[in-house]
């Protein structure tokens, strides 16, 4: 959290909770950047100060409750308030995104846009079966192709296609920084729990490194 912001007013177990921050999510991509010599942007503030993943106009991309928890510090923000989080967390992370976009287009480099994401293994009381969740607006040739390797993958189990979650307007990085500019990509969802600790996180970045070139050779004719 920002110094100025504390806790918004939450104990430490909700802090630590999917409320808070995709858990697992960071060490997942910086193992996947050392394995593929790919370049991983994170955003190192809790998605309760502001969503990065939906657009800043909408009301619930600062929630005043979430998965029914109340955060008092998100409460009654005023217009200033709201703004003064955009300009300092939103707005750097996107600017960041899309230099980097940017800096591959004018090196003529082909480019595949990956977001990563992390869901909880319960909401509302529901069991979530999927292991695997790919994300996708349809017709995205490069989601096709992560989706049937993924459910090719024995250890993979049961992946979901725009499940937990389906990509729909909420989405923000996705649809701005890779349909916009014509560049295929995937949205990968992956249940909290494989990610809890390092050997998690290891274990599904050598499978995701396997799976992620192979998507791309499918695609190659």
């Amino acid at each position: 959290m920002p110094s100025r912001l504390g806790t918004l007013g939450l104990s430490e177990p909700d802090l630590s909770r999917h409320i808070a921050w995709d858990i697992g999510v960071a060490g997942l991509g910086l193992l996947l950047a050392q394995r593929l010599d790919a370049p991983f942007i994170a955003q190192r503030f809790s998605r309760l100060v502001i969503d990065c993943n939906r657009d800043p106009a909408r009301a619930d991309s600062i929630p005043a409750v979430s998965d029914g928890t109340p955060i008092p510090g998100n409460a009654d923000l005023t217009d200033a308030e709201r703004q003064a989080r955009i300009d300092q967390v939103f707005t750097p992370y996107h600017a960041a995104i899309a230099a980097e976009l940017d800096a591959r287009q004018a090196r003529g480099l082909p480019t595949i846009v990956v977001a990563l994401h992390s869901f909880t293994p319960v909401m509302q009381a529901f069991e979530r079966p999927w292991r695997f969740g790919i994300l996708h607006l349809g017709g995205s040739a490069f989601s096709d192709a992560m989706l049937a390797r993924l459910r090719a993958e024995p250890e993979a189990g049961e992946v979901g296609d725009n499940e937990p979650y389906r990509m729909d307007d909420v989405d923000f990085t996705i649809p701005h920084h890779a349909i916009g500019r014509g560049l295929d990509y995937v949205e990968l969802e992956v249940r909290q729990d494989l990610l809890a600790d390092a050997a998690g996180q290891e274990a599904i970045a050598e499978m995701v490194a396997r799976v992620l070139p192979a998507a791309l050779e499918d695609l190659t004719p």
